[in-house]
């Protein structure tokens, strides 16, 4: 679905906005507009008028790093604009700088009357969802005042504030009231013939719990250079330098690069030391989710391995401690929403998810093994030996030979990446219920144990720990055929269900089996010939469900859509398995795909075949720039040059 919105990232803030730099407080395709700051809407409307009416938009907004656009006030046929406003917009950490340079067209003095109408709703994104679902707010209430230089909106709830400041240079000759909450903000612009005039107008979010007071650049070029100084701070260790046979893949690396850098949300590690984490993605995601985090970092540790360090001291200050229901777990999500703050959604620290302290496992070890420095694993051990006791004990390992979560319930509890209803499922598409055992989670389970063994070997003196440790991974990868083998379609199931059968769909979930090798060399290298085949490949890349099973549908999630991360892991496992052409075709279509999109990953795509839609088919709900894409070229990078292992 193509989104006429513009969005601009920095850090925790966001900011959406149209074709002509406004904000209407509305929804375009499945993205909502307005400046969002740790998960609250600090401008829900801010739309110019010249002369009473909206102008025209002569330049619309150009991706970029500022939203540039050319504007004029409506006129008719056979009278030329009296002026032409150029608008330039940047965002910055907790707000939002903007000019706008009004240049006369005449040879005589014009009068021009600007209004700009601002409002700010302090909505929680979990309401501007098309969910059908609404949140009582007893007692919130909405205060505006004009200042010498602006205005000024006030939101308050019990002990939860939030704070919009708007400042202009110069003044607004007057504020208005619009009898819909709204300000409006008016200069009567005298401009010289020909000449310019230039207002300033900086939006400051001062969001509930902020740990550091708010500052925003004085001018759109500031904000730019203060963008730089956050995108230089993650600059490779390694050159991304493909070889000659790909041409496109070193734009899209460099795309995915600086989406990344302005992607990182403020965290905080285990001594209070302040890191930055990759966010899952905007619009709806611009948190700490643990298992995006994960695979971003994963993805890039080796060029960019300091990612990993910060993402991995983030989530050891928010695991599970010793009083918590499972303690050793690793946080799913981490939100500081209003809705959250009141227990109104179940995200503030969501410890829900399966996969993530197995995926923190994998990280710690594949960054000790990646720098060689056995620093950060030292300092971790308390927090990794912990993970482990979790997968051993709560996540079932021990009594159930396999981790377990449930496919049903409210929330994301126990669910792994495919954590859309019906996600599990059998081929026909009946869902699974009860408790399930994920073929994928079992081998981020296996991996997470090897890798743990290396650590307790060099960087632990355990050596003993460490034989317990692999004894127990080579016991999962003994058994898991037995459990999940399907030998009528060589090929391993879905999961188990709660009565240990297994749930015949296929899926890619196989690609994750052969990333973490789990499988022996023999099923590695027929599952993944089995994932080039038509019904999977799209020539995008792999469906998340084959096609031709009653399960399948082409725009459905989990159930057919194709995910670049989730073929970036694909393409790590084919060349973990020696299957490197098989490796070289999945980056093809990936890259294929982000080519088309101006260098940037998608989210995700529908499952459509490539032959039939020589265009990739976007799907409706693809996120508007996600961690997990950004850092995929670099996953495609690492698997197309052979060096997965």
């Amino acid at each position: 679905m193509t989104d006429p919105r513009h969005v601009l990232v920095h850090g925790g803030t966001f900011v959406s906005v149209g074709v002509g730099g406004e904000i209407t407080g509305t929804h375009s395709g499945h993205s909502p507009d307005g400046l969002f700051v740790r998960d609250a809407r600090h401008l829900s409307r801010w739309q110019l008028t010249v002369d009473g009416a909206v102008p025209w938009v002569l330049v619309p907004v150009e991706p970029g790093d500022t939203a540039r656009c050319v504007l004029v006030p409506r006129v008719g046929l056979e009278e030329p604009p009296s002026c032409t406003v150029l608008r330039e917009q940047a965002v910055a950490e907790h707000g939002l700088v903007e000019s706008l340079r009004v240049v006369g067209n005449r040879a005589v003095p014009t009068a021009v009357r600007l209004a700009l109408t601002v409002d700010a709703d302090f909505a929680d994104p979990f309401e501007l969802r098309h969910d059908h679902r609404t949140y009582c707010k007893t007692g919130a209430v909405r205060a505006r005042r004009a200042t010498g230089d602006g205005v000024v909106f006030d939101y308050h709830r019990g002990e939860w504030a939030s704070r919009t400041e708007v400042v202009c240079t110069p003044a607004p000759d007057a504020v208005e009231e619009t009898g819909t909450g709204a300000r409006r903000l008016v200069w009567a612009l005298e401009l010289p013939p020909e000449g310019t005039v230039e207002l300033l107008l900086r939006v400051t979010a001062h969001p509930h719990g902020a740990p550091h007071p708010a500052r925003v650049p004085g001018s759109p070029g500031e904000a730019i250079r203060e963008l730089r100084s956050l995108q230089d701070e993650l600059t490779p260790r390694t050159r991304l330098d493909p070889r000659p046979e790909w041409p496109g893949l070193a734009d899209v690396c460099a795309q995915g690069l600086a989406d990344l850098a302005v992607l990182r949300v403020p965290a905080t590690g285990p001594d209070g030391e302040d890191v930055r984490v990759p966010a899952a993605g905007v619009p709806w995601f611009s948190a700490m989710l643990a298992r995006d985090a994960l695979l971003t970092s994963l993805f890039s540790v080796e060029h960019l391995p300091a990612l990993a360090a910060a993402t991995l001291a983030a989530l050891a200050a928010t695991q599970a401690d010793a009083e918590a229901p499972e303690p050793g777990k690793i946080v799913h999500e981490v939100r500081h929403g209003e809705l959250a703050h009141f227990g109104q959604v179940p995200y503030g620290r969501s410890y829900g998810s399966v996969d993530a302290t197995p995926l923190f496992l994998v990280l710690l070890g594949a960054y000790t093994a990646a720098t060689g420095d056995r620093t950060l694993a030292r300092r971790l051990e308390p927090h990794a030996r912990a993970a482990v006791d979790w997968l051993l004990d709560h996540g079932g390992l021990a009594e159930h030979g396999y981790l377990v979560h449930r496919a049903d319930g409210s929330g994301p509890a126990g669910r792994g990446w495919k954590d859309s209803p019906g996600a599990i499922c059998r081929a026909d598409g009946t869902p699974a219920t009860g408790p399930v055992r994920a073929a994928g989670a079992q081998g981020y389970a296996y991996d997470a144990l090897r890798r743990a063994a290396f650590l307790a070997r060099t960087a632990w003196a355990d050596p003993a720990y460490a034989a317990r440790l692999n004894r127990t991974a080579t016991a999962l990868r003994t058994r898991f055929p037995g459990d999940f083998w399907m030998a009528e379609h060589d090929f391993p199931a879905l999961a188990l269900d709660e009565h240990g059968k297994p749930l015949d769909a296929l899926g890619s979930d196989a690609g994750h089996l052969l990333w973490s090798g789990l499988l022996d060399e023999e099923q590695g290298r027929a599952v993944g010939r089995r994932l080039l085949a038509p019904d999977f490949f799209s020539g995008w890349g792999v469906r998340t469900l084959a096609a031709g099973q009653g399960a399948y549908h082409p725009l459905s999630s989990h159930r057919g859509a194709v995910w670049p991360h989730d073929n970036a892991v694909i393409a790590l496992g084919l060349a973990r398995y020696g299957l490197h052409e098989e490796a070289r075709t999945v980056a093809r279509g990936v890259l294929a795909a982000a080519r088309a999109g101006g260098n940037r990953v998608p989210e995700v795509l529908s499952g459509h075949p490539r032959d039939t839609h020589p265009v990739p088919v976007p799907h409706p709900h693809s996120g508007v720039r996600q961690s997990r894409s950004a850092a995929t070229p670099l996953a495609l990078l690492t698997a197309v040059g052979d060096r997965a292992g």
